[in-house]
């Protein structure tokens, strides 16, 4: 039986890192224009999905940051493109920052914003997952990090 092209959704991780109300976010260059989102990437092989949150959240930010619980899991599809991304969205907590470290190509600054600096600029965000994500979290949405297994 033949199949017809195999349709693949993108797989990425984000964090929402919390400091006395405010919310770690990158300014970073998305298809030519500056937006901002949560720090985020995509999974890489072999990896597994909190290991490529931690990661990501380091080279986009400069913070190292501990996973606290999962906030929810996203399926959102840019109508612009026609892509489709499952976003696992992590709550995290900051620890050391090391304001040497270069960011990851295409990210301008990591900033902390309150929530209503982040939804003040919707038509800036990069996808609506990013507020919907900090929605979620200040609602108390977390499960455990046991949810997501690594076999």
């Amino acid at each position: 039986m033949t199949h017809p092209v195999c349709w693949k959704p993108s797989v990425t991780v984000a964090t929402v890192v919390e400091r006395q109300g405010r919310f770690l976010l990158v300014e970073e260059y998305a298809g030519g224009e500056l937006v901002y989102n949560q720090p985020a990437g995509h999974l890489d092989d072999n990896e597994t999905i909190a290991a490529a949150a931690i990661r990501e959240t380091l080279e986009e930010t400069a913070w190292e940051v501990t996973l606290d619980g999962l906030v929810g899991i996203y399926h959102w599809r840019h109508a612009a493109s026609g892509l489709t991304f499952i976003r696992f969205c992590f709550a995290a907590s900051a620890g050391r920052h090391d304001p040497d470290r270069p960011l990851d190509t295409g990210i301008q600054r990591a900033v902390w914003l309150s929530r209503a600096e982040v939804a003040a600029m919707q038509n800036r965000l990069r996808s609506p997952m990013v507020l919907r994500c900090i929605d979620d979290y200040l609602a108390g949405q977390r499960y455990p990090l046991s949810l997501v297994s690594w076999l």
